[in-house]
């Protein structure tokens, strides 16, 4: 794990209608900087978004359907993880969790199974100064994006 990313599992009450699931809820200790934006992106199979940063905006992630790979580096020099990176698969035949990014950890995701939704709410709206790059294939990070599970 990287410090300050959180991943909260979340309950699914499910009955012969569907199911209900409450993703964040304002009194929840992780969401302690709370509302500034929610917002959907929808992502085709083989899709790769990376690297997004914030210095300032905390992103909360959840995937309704389709499934991702989340790819997390922390870039924070005064981080006891700093340079670790974390990876985690979110949304279908994976357990539903909602997962907090910390401001200073880089962020990516491929669709491997899709199209996906990401439904993610900031903590601020959107400001153009805030809103980081960094290059796929950086060489600082190293991370492969192309390459497949382990064969085990």
């Amino acid at each position: 794990m990287i410090q300050d990313v959180i991943v909260k599992d979340l309950v699914t009450y499910p009955d012969e209608r569907g199911f209900f699931r409450e993703i964040i809820r304002v009194d929840d200790k992780f969401f302690k900087e709370g509302f500034g934006q929610f917002s959907l992106s929808q992502m085709y199979q083989g899709v790769i978004k990376a690297w997004h940063i914030h210095q300032i905006q905390i992103d909360w992630w959840y995937v309704a359907n389709g499934v991702i790979k989340v790819v997390l580096y922390d870039t924070r020099v005064d981080s006891p993880t700093f340079g670790k990176i974390m990876e985690l698969l979110m949304g279908d035949n994976q357990p539903p969790k909602v997962l907090r990014i910390p401001s200073g950890v880089a962020h990516g995701c491929k669709c491997i199974g899709g199209p996906a939704n990401l439904f993610y709410v900031t903590s601020n709206i959107y400001d153009p100064n805030d809103e980081g790059r960094i290059a796929y294939d950086d060489p600082a990070i190293g991370y492969d994006w192309q390459k497949g599970p382990p064969i085990k």
